[in-house]
C-alpha cells in the first residue's frame, strides 16, 4: 500500500522551526476588510472586476481606485493583539519562526515583527510596469505618481492578482520544507490548501472563528475563536514545542 502524507508527516528536528502562515482573519479584527466578511468588500465590488488580470486590463482606473481605497483606509487601522503575539514570538525566536501572511497590509511591520513574507504583495507599495522596479507609497493615492528609478508613468498596485504568478509562493515551499510545525491563523484555505499542507506536519494548529468539517480534521489542534482570544493559547503552544524539542 502506498504511503499517505499523514504517513510520511514529518517529525520535529531539534532546534524545531515553526511556520505562522496568517490570512485574512487576523486583521479583521483590526477592521481591515475582507470580501468574504458579511458586510465586506464583495457587497460593493465584483471581486474578478478588481482583483484579477482581466478586470485590470478591462478598466485600469477602477482598479487603481480600489486600491486607493483600501490604502487610504489602511491608515487607520492598528496591530492588534494577534499581530502583537506573532511579532513577540518571532524577536524573541527569530531563526526558528517563518512569518508568513497572505495579507496585503502592513500591520505586522506596525507591530514591529521583522522579516514578514507577504505572500500576495503590499498594498504600501507600488509597482513599474517598465522597470519591475517596487517603491513605498505609503497610504497615498497613485494618481500622477511616476517611477523613482526610471520616471515611468506606468504604475501599478504592488499586490498579486488572479491570473498572475506569486513569485513569493516559493519562499511558502521553502518553508514547507525546513520547518517542523504549521500554525495557521484566520484563513479559510480557499486560496491556499492549507489542509493538504497540514498533513505533513506531526504538529499543526488552525484558528479560525468558525468551524469548518472540510478543513478542521487536517490539523491537530484547532481553536474555533478570534485571533486575539486564540493568541496566548497560540503562544503557549509554539513556546511548548521549541522548549520541548531544543
Amino acid at each position: 500500500m502506498a504511503k499517505t502524507a499523514i504517513d510520511n508527516a514529518k517529525v520535529p528536528s531539534s532546534p524545531v522551526k515553526i511556520l505562522i502562515l496568517s490570512g485574512a482573519g487576523i486583521s479583521a479584527e483590526s477592521g481591515v476588510r475582507t470580501f468574504r466578511d458579511s458586510d465586506g468588500l464583495w457587497e460593493e465590488y465584483d471581486v474578478m472586476e478588481v482583483c484579477s488580470v482581466e478586470g485590470f486590463e478591462r478598466n485600469p482606473k477602477l482598479v487603481a481606485d480600489f486600491y486607493d481605497a483600501r490604502r487610504s483606509d489602511l491608515e487607520s487601522k492598528q496591530p492588534n493583539l494577534a499581530h502583537e503575539t506573532v511579532t513577540r514570538l518571532k524577536r524573541k525566536y527569530p531563526a526558528r519562526i517563518d512569518v508568513l501572511t497572505q495579507n496585503v497590509d502592513d500591520l505586522f511591520e506596525r507591530a514591529g515583527c521583522p522579516d514578514v513574507i507577504h505572500l500576495h504583495g503590499t498594498l504600501t507599495d507600488l509597482r513599474c510596469e517598465e522597470c519591475q522596479s517596487v517603491f513605498e507609497i505609503g497610504y497615498k493615492s497613485q494618481s500622477s505618481v511616476v517611477c523613482p528609478a526610471c520616471h515611468s508613468t506606468k504604475i501599478r498596485h504592488n499586490v498579486v492578482m488572479f491570473g498572475e504568478e506569486a513569485p513569493m509562493y516559493q519562499k511558502l515551499q521553502h518553508s514547507l520544507d525546513e520547518c517542523d510545525v504549521f500554525v495557521v491563523i484566520g484563513t479559510s484555505g480557499k486560496v491556499l490548501n492549507i489542509g493538504w499542507f497540514a498533513q505533513w506536519f506531526e504538529h499543526s494548529l488552525l484558528n479560525n472563528l468558525d468551524p469548518d468539517e472540510n478543513l478542521d480534521p487536517y490539523f491537530k489542534v484547532v481553536y474555533h475563536e478570534k485571533a486575539t482570544e486564540a493568541a496566548h493559547k497560540i503562544e503557549a503552544y509554539i513556546e511548548e514545542l521549541l522548549t520541548r524539542f531544543d
